[in-house]
């Protein structure tokens, strides 16, 4: 299960961000954002070395086993892509979508 959900846009900002428990949010928030700032980084350099072109990888950002779970999200995230209501950039604001997130984290109680 997850803890923390995000959906960033190809322009590097969040359009999504959702977190449990509820007290950690600003330390998930902070995350997001500083990973951003990591792949901003990454992407900028590759402009001055085009030499070193294996420095872009990040490595595996999610274990394996967790695929199946990835997959739904991303099954959902193509759905609230597709529809023609949604302009994209914007931030996501889906209650389907809203509710495949709530499935995959933990539970707290």
């Amino acid at each position: 299960m997850a803890v923390c959900i995000a959906v960033i846009a190809k322009e590097n900002y969040p359009l999504y961000i959702r977190s449990v428990p509820t007290q950690n949010k600003l330390k998930f928030h902070y995350t997001v954002h500083t990973s951003l700032d990591v792949v901003e980084e990454k992407v900028s350099t590759v402009g001055k070395s085009l030499g070193d072109q294996r420095e872009l990888y990040l490595g595996l950002l999610y274990p394996t086993e967790d695929y199946k779970m990835f997959r739904k999200l991303h099954n959902s995230f193509t759905d609230v892509m597709c529809n023609p209501f949604h302009n994209p950039g914007d931030p996501i604001q889906s209650k389907a979508f809203d509710g495949i997130v709530s499935g995959m984290m933990v539970q707290t109680g």
